[in-house]
């Protein structure tokens, strides 16, 4: 049988602002979309660090700061509850920081129906411009349909300032799109999903974008502004074809099961980067080398083999991964594949240096 898509709309970031000093031209950006009154939500500590940059920018234009929040918890029932108490003249919920803050800024204006702008402090991985949110549902880290921001004003001079693990969390969230597209490729060829030609071709050229225009060094300010076009571009084609799909694959199942059996649970991208190089050996994927000079180059592996993953665990993860998602062909749900992913934990040089024996205490 041969599906063809319905139509529907699809939604692509109207307001868009990458570059330094961007935070202090805030209120000017909000203010030029008529977002008078606004809510903001902050990571924890942050405002602490930049409030003062971005207050002195919103008053300048006269925006009313209405609410304003440190984020501490991400249940989907509290966000909801706060959602649905904030004052109804809002224009718009701005985020601010990392992950927490921009997945509950998000899902609150999702509910509210109204836009988000959201203002990355840091580059881990495509949260802040994707059209899902990482929330608590039940206790469990669940992924949950929302809404791709309305904006996104990233200041490089203040994500030149983040953690160098958040750098090469980004870089390993970035680098799964090889062994995404062709899981998703693979899934379509067998029937079990749609397919959309445009929204893998702009998933595929976000890592054009990452690799072909900077230098190799995650410090240097234009690999550092290539991962940000990069990592949104992931969020818009994830977007354009109403599935995280171009985004996510075997390499995200066992990241997945990482957070669940992990006793200390890496950073997303982190788990993503590994995995990804593990996958793509098992998909002979024609990218696996090209995936390997970068992860090398830019000394992603090197980073991550000075804080290993323990081997039980991720043998633990490698075993639930296929069970993740009900119904997700990837790799991982060919026969053998378990055993060869555990072959390769042992016989793979860079592997065996990123993924050690009796790690946990």
């Amino acid at each position: 049988m041969v599906y063809y898509p319905s139509n529907r709309q699809i939604n692509i970031p109207y307001l868009l602002k990458i570059g330094p000093g961007k935070l202090d031209k805030t209120g000017k950006y909000l203010i030029d979309k008529d977002m008078v009154n606004i809510a903001v939500f902050w990571s924890e500590g942050l405002e602490d660090v930049y409030g003062e940059r971005f207050n002195r920018s919103i008053r300048a234009y006269g925006i009313n700061m209405l609410h304003k929040q440190d984020v501490r918890f991400i249940n989907l029932e509290e966000v909801a509850k706060v959602a649905f108490n904030l004052p109804p003249v809002l224009n718009a919920i701005v985020g601010i920081g990392g992950g927490k803050a921009l997945d509950f800024a998000k899902y609150a204006a999702h509910l509210l129906k109204i836009p988000f702008i959201s203002v990355p402090t840091s580059v881990s991985n495509d949260g802040f411009c994707s059209p899902n949110c990482s929330l608590l549902v039940d206790g469990r880290r669940k992924s949950v349909k929302s809404s791709i921001p309305f904006g996104v004003i990233a200041d490089l001079d203040v994500i030149k300032e983040c953690p160098q693990a958040c750098v090469y969390s980004g870089l390993g969230d970035m680098i799964s799109k090889v062994t995404a597209l062709w899981d998703w490729k693979k899934a379509f060829l067998k029937g079990y999903e749609r397919y959309n030609d445009f929204a893998s071709l702009m998933a595929y050229n976000s890592l054009d974008l990452l690799f072909i225009k900077h230098s190799f060094d995650p410090a240097a300010p234009e690999f550092q502004r290539s991962l940000v076009t990069s990592l949104l571009m992931s969020g818009i084609a994830m977007e354009i074809a109403g599935t995280s799909r171009p985004a996510s694959g075997s390499e995200h199942l066992i990241s997945h099961a990482l957070d669940d059996v992990s006793r200390y649970p890496k950073m997303h991208g982190l788990q993503v980067g590994v995995a990804s190089y593990l996958c793509a050996l098992l998909q002979e994927n024609p990218e696996t080398e090209s995936l390997k000079e970068v992860l090398l180059r830019t000394g992603f592996f090197e980073f991550v083999s000075h804080n290993p993953f323990d081997k039980e665990e991720f043998i633990s993860a490698l075993r639930m991964a296929p069970t993740v998602k009900k119904d997700y062909y990837t790799i991982l749900s060919e026969p053998g594949m378990f055993q060869r992913a555990v072959e390769l934990l042992d016989s793979d040089e860079i592997l065996h240096l990123v993924v050690k024996k009796n790690l946990v205490r």
